[in-house]
């Protein structure tokens, strides 16, 4: 095996929390090297967040072409092209790709391509024909998908496998009950799938705040998305006219082109030389950390998806970031808090969360602290709709001086109205503070700021 000189940070795994890290350290000086296995940018570039959203975009245009004719534009309808858009979204991740090696390269991060593992506390074997050493190592692995254990799970694909389909299936189940699974569900059906969603619970998004699901679920109903509720499924098998699926309550699904397994991922912890090295994992497979990244083994970081952390793109590259400046940077207390984790889900209509369901606050505070405002209402954009698609929003504050906790919509356009409000949360906003706030007229981020 050949030994290479050594680095100050070596760093296993290429995605969006292992790359930021690396370039942040190097910024300071360090002498940094990269272990990346699979293509750069990890889970989001490559088959998550950004691909994910270049799709919603397409449904997103799709649904909207369904409310011209109410504003006078007439025309033909749409037709999707789903190998056309395929071959420009994957021209368009492979030019994301160089650019994240174009970036190592510019910041003198050394990159080894191949799997990485610890060998002991300080040392790295690149597909065991290369040792790095360094007195500080970084694991962001990331996650994968999960496969149920049942008979034909293998006809099925995951999440990944969807970025990869040539061709729009024209009937499809989608299994699982998570963000994943609403957001692919809806991409299906808004380009025109016939589109099944398999839940073991009566409801999808479990932990979100419960105005949000039900809220979403009443809109996928009218969309034509059949909501399959208290299912388990026990085999998939194949038949003449197509996929079927078998439940345990003894009737089945049949006649589909394909189906979706979106039933959770599991973060990447395996044959990383953990127990070399003196680490341990839980038993869901993530590696503890405190909240400065360290593992129990001194000289030894965590980021990302192997974490407890929220399995967020935002939240691996600022835990990374912040950890490089105290380490390099000599920011010693330089730390992430995810606490306040605004969050996204690209559903159809999106989905913006942050801070404290209403449950949850009346679990902490007690119900006599808490008072919620929620009002719900018909968007402009939607106004010569003959059944518009009404909007949904819900603050829950604390306290005497109605101290926000929790902020969440659904509705056209909220994804990008979050930032700032969770920027105002972070700081403290009470809603006094949101109502001496002059509202901009006429839009549906008004209503935060408007709410009796």
């Amino acid at each position: 095996m050949s030994i290479k000189p050594s680095f100050d940070l070596i760093v296993i795994g290429g995605g969006s929390g292992g790359i930021a890290t690396a370039n942040r350290a190097a910024s300071y000086g360090a002498r940094v090297a990269l272990v990346a296995e699979g293509p750069l940018g990890g889970t989001c570039v490559n088959v998550g967040c950004v691909p994910k959203k270049l799709f919603w975009n397409a449904a997103h245009l799709a649904t909207s072409h369904e409310l011209t004719h109410g504003y006078g534009l007439t025309g033909e309808a749409w037709q999707f092209d789903w190998a056309q858009f395929k071959e420009r979204r994957d021209a368009y991740i492979q030019r994301l790709n160089s650019r994240y090696a174009e970036g190592l390269n510019n910041n003198k991060v050394e990159l080894f391509r191949g799997h990485g593992r610890l060998q002991g506390k300080d040392q790295v074997s690149v597909d065991n024909t290369t040792l790095l050493k360094a007195p500080k190592i970084l694991l962001a692995t990331g996650g994968t998908p999960i496969w149920p254990e049942i008979p034909g799970a293998e006809l099925g694909i995951d999440s990944d496998g969807f970025f990869a389909l040539e061709q729009q299936p024209r009937r499809v189940a989608v299994v699982g009950a998570g963000y994943i699974a609403v957001e692919l569900a809806g991409v299906f059906r808004a380009l025109g799938s016939d589109v099944s969603l398999i839940m073991r619970r009566n409801h999808f998004l479990n932990g979100f705040e419960p105005m949000l699901r039900e809220h979403l679920m009443e809109i996928m109903q009218v969309q034509g998305i059949n909501l399959l509720a208290q299912r388990q499924v026990t085999q998939l098998r194949r038949e003449d006219r197509g996929f079927c699926l078998d439940f345990v309550q003894g009737d089945c699904l049949g006649g589909l082109d394909a189906v979706v397994w979106a039933i959770g991922r599991r973060p990447l912890t395996q044959d990383l030389g953990l127990a070399e090295a003196g680490l341990q994992v839980d038993s869901d497979g993530y590696i503890a950390v405190d909240p400065y990244q360290n593992t129990a083994v001194d000289g030894i970081y965590a980021v990302g998806d192997i974490t407890r952390a929220p399995a967020l793109t935002p939240v691996a590259i600022a835990a990374g970031r912040r950890l490089a400046d105290r380490i390099f940077g000599g920011q010693s207390e330089r730390h992430l808090d995810s606490s306040l984790t605004p969050t996204v889900i690209f559903s159809h209509p999106p989905i913006a969360t942050v801070g404290m369901s209403e449950i949850e606050a009346r679990e902490r505070y007690g119900d006599e602290q808490i008072k919620c405002y929620q009002p719900r209402f018909v968007p402009l954009l939607r106004a010569f709709a003959t059944e518009p698609e009404r909007t949904a929003m819900k603050l829950v504050t604390v306290g005497h001086d109605e101290r926000i906790v929790g902020l969440h919509a659904i509705g056209d356009g909220v994804d990008e109205m979050l930032q700032g409000f969770a920027v105002a949360i972070r700081m403290g906003a009470r809603k006094q503070d949101f109502d001496d706030t002059i509202a901009i007229h006429p839009t549906s981020s008004e209503e935060f700021v408007t709410m009796r």
